[in-house]
């Protein structure tokens, strides 16, 4: 059974990284690849704003980096407000890594752990 607290405390410390000098929206996300391998990564701006990259991406684009195809889950933190949950350009990309047993989006309520399927976050996501 995946160990989801486990994979929140990690989106959780590396939230602290993330480089928010407009916004101030820190976020941190932990990817658990199908390998059983972890990867984690925090949201980051530019001035230009359309450069700036989400944590879900930096952590499934770190996994990609490692050989990774498929990820089993993704745990989403940001200290700036609960239950935060992924973009729509990171819920596609989440849709197209996901494991055949499907991802499932964690974040935390109230100090709550809890899960939602991507395919329940997005409906209809485009796929070859």
């Amino acid at each position: 059974m995946t160990d989801y607290k486990y994979l929140m405390d990690k989106a959780k410390e590396v939230s602290a990284n993330a480089y928010t000098p407009y916004s101030k929206f820190n976020v941190g996300a932990c990817v658990l690849a199908d390998s059983g391998n972890i990867y984690t990564g925090c949201n980051f701006e530019n001035a230009s704003y359309g450069l700036s990259i989400c944590a879900e991406r930096n952590a499934i684009g770190t996994a990609i980096a490692n050989g990774e195809k498929k990820i089993k889950a993704v745990a989403i933190y940001s200290p700036n407000m609960e239950n935060c949950s992924p973009c729509g350009a990171c819920r596609q990309v989440i849709y197209e890594f996901k494991s055949d047993e499907g991802v499932v989006v964690l974040t935390e309520l109230n100090g709550e752990i809890i899960s939602h399927s991507i395919d329940d976050l997005l409906p209809g996501g485009f796929s070859l």
